[in-house]
């Protein structure tokens, strides 16, 4: 077997470091994306020591932003996406044109030609898919209007993108600053039949190459993709179905950027929003979550590989223009469309902190410009350089946002006192989706509304009994609202979201989901937050119970114990002639379900 490994010690190194130095932040109360990033810059080839494939990082990076983006589109529905098309589709233009002439006119000032200070405009311009996500995920706004918004901006710079990397080789031909080979369809309509279709016959076979991927996702995709993975569902085997998430999640993006020219982001998207119509979703998200992890902090250690430290002494004023225009100019000007568009304040201060920094459309658009000769490597530089240093300060704009948004809603509210009076339904469609803590008390919380925490909830309901739900689901977050239930969207290991259920006012909380490292974790935040709170979960084996019970568990139900004395129950009902055997089904009812069993051992 030859030693010479740089896949495995590419992983190895970018996941090793990444881990001791994304400890390492947050031990120092700091993101951990700073760690992974800073991961990236040590096993780069600017710095000494072992130096990691910079071939392959890019390549296992790129596999992360697919998974995210995957599991986006399972949690974005074509109607959120349509719902906030009249302000995603105006608000990236203008701000993408906005952005663009800024970073145009620093180009210029720097002597470079128009064609490299377009490019370095554009790459300025749109935002990073991973680190607007993770920002998103980790104040749980992805599924708010924010979030909507924020995403739905984000596939229009996509798209948009998309379209500027067919335009850039045609716009240096024309130009006469730089050549690259044509559009391939249009390249190969001039071979067969000599027609030059020109840049506007390249700007259109685009939109009709992007036209019909999405149609095919929409028409056929929504119903072969739904429908492989119920077939691969009733295999029974959880392998197979993982194997089949994946699958799908990489091959429809590979498909999309080989033979339709979209990006991979963007065909991963489509994929995850044509299988969200299922209702194996859900499961799906869960199975794609390791490995989404896993790549979209490969992500991070390759921008680091990336970075040249010695940029930060040698050009300072250049760099603190770039930041400039990536932090104060695309911000700015999103706030500024967003509030035109008459939204929440709170709206336009996140999607304009979501949108200070850029990514790897941005690392794309500068390798194209310096290959066809279009930007100077200086160019290449700062945008790394702006990069990395625009996705560390993200979390200090979002922080920033927080502290200025009080201010500015009392300046706000003076401004609407001295104006005539608001209809209350108009004052009503003003107020932010801001999520708020539970104020119920002596309470009930469920944690996860699946097979088991449905039973449990309908049982609390029917015996009157206030209780609150915390669901990772949004199509179950639906449901419940729907009901009249309070429900709360979000992880219950995560303190933010357990502290929205009000604990110390609780008087029960019934763990539901079947992951024990979580449950353990829940339980254990909850007897710190209410000692005399009743912790009920549950367990698939003696090992799992005693460990719900050493951080805090109260009383621990074993799910095989609890089926056998339930067979037995109903045998004995059988054959001692007891009454009819009954649950909310109905008599003898089993209920189908589209989850995959469990394995056998």
């Amino acid at each position: 077997m030859p030693h010479d490994t740089p896949l495995i010690s590419t992983i190895v190194g970018g996941l090793v470091l990444a881990f001791i130095f994304g400890a390492l932040a947050h031990r120092l109360r700091m993101p951990p994306l700073v760690g992974y990033l800073v991961a990236g810059v040590l096993v780069g080839p600017h710095t000494p020591g072992y130096v990691a494939d910079q071939n392959l990082a890019p390549e296992l990076a790129e596999i992360g932003v697919i998974l995210l983006m995957f599991g986006v589109g399972l949690h974005f529905s074509l109607k959120d996406l349509m719902s906030v098309r009249g302000i995603a589709l105006p608000g990236a233009i203008a701000q993408i044109a906005f952005a663009t002439l800024l970073g145009w006119g620093l180009g210029a000032l720097m002597g470079w030609p128009t064609g490299g200070s377009l490019v370095f405009g554009l790459a300025l311009s749109v935002a990073s898919t991973v680190v607007l996500l993770k920002a998103l995920q980790e104040r749980r706004l992805v599924e708010t209007e924010r979030g909507r918004i924020a995403v739905g901006w984000l596939i229009v710079e996509d798209l948009a993108m998309v379209l500027a990397l067919v335009l850039i080789p045609a716009a240096a031909g024309i130009g006469g600053e730089g050549h690259a080979p044509a559009e391939p369809l249009s390249a190969g309509l001039n071979r067969l039949f000599g027609l030059d279709l020109g840049i506007g016959g390249m700007i259109a076979m685009t939109l009709v190459k992007v036209a019909l991927f999405v149609a095919l996702m929409l028409i056929f995709g929504r119903k072969l993709i739904p429908w492989a993975m119920h077939r691969i569902a009733h295999t029974g085997s959880r392998e197979l179905f993982r194997l089949g998430v994946l699958a799908i999640a990489l091959g429809v993006a590979f498909g999309a950027a080989k033979l339709f020219g979209v990006s991979l982001a963007l065909g991963a998207f489509f994929a995850g929003m044509v299988l969200a119509e299922s209702e194996l979703s859900h499961r799906a998200a869960q199975e794609s979550l390791p490995l989404r992890d896993a790549f979209a902090v490969l992500f991070f250690v390759s921008v680091g590989m990336l970075f040249d430290p010695n940029i930060l002494i040698d050009k300072p004023l250049l760099i603190l223009a770039t930041l400039f225009i990536i932090v104060i100019g695309k911000s700015v000007a999103a706030l500024l469309i967003v509030l035109a568009f008459k939204r929440p304040l709170g709206t336009a201060l996140t999607i304009s902190a979501s949108l200070g920094q850029i990514g790897e459309f941005s690392f794309i658009l500068a390798a194209l410009g310096v290959d066809l000769g279009l930007l100077p490597e200086e160019g290449r530089d700062l945008i790394l350089a702006g990069a990395i240093i625009s996705i560390i300060l993200n979390p200090l704009l979002f922080f920033l946002c927080d502290r200025m948004r009080p201010l500015l809603e009392e300046a706000r509210r003076e401004e609407r006192a001295a104006e005539p009076a608001v209809a209350p339904a108009e004052e009503a469609a003003a107020e932010d989706d801001e999520v708020h803590p539970s104020g119920l008390h002596g309470h009930a919380i469920v944690v996860g509304y699946g097979r088991v925490g449905r039973i449990v909830g309908q049982n609390l309901k029917s015996a009157g009994t206030p209780f609150l739900v915390i669901e990772d689901s949004d199509t179950r977050i639906g449901e419940l609202k729907a009901q009249g239930i309070e429900a709360f969207m979000g992880n219950a290991a995560a303190t933010e979201t357990l502290d929205l259920a009000n604990l110390p006012a609780a008087r029960s909380i019934a763990i539901a989901i079947p992951n024990t490292f979580e449950a353990c974790r829940i339980a254990e935040q909850a007897r710190s937050a209410n000692p005399s709170i009743l912790i009920v979960a549950r367990a698939h084996s003696d090992a799992e119970v005693d460990a719900l019970k050493q951080y805090g568990a109260d009383t621990v139900i074993m799910g095989e114990r609890e089926i056998a004395l339930g067979m037995v129950d109903r045998l004995a009902q059988v054959h001692h002639e007891s009454v009819a055997y009954e649950d909310d089904h109905g008599p003898d009812t089993i209920v189908p379900t589209d989850d995959p069993p469990p394995e056998r051992e």
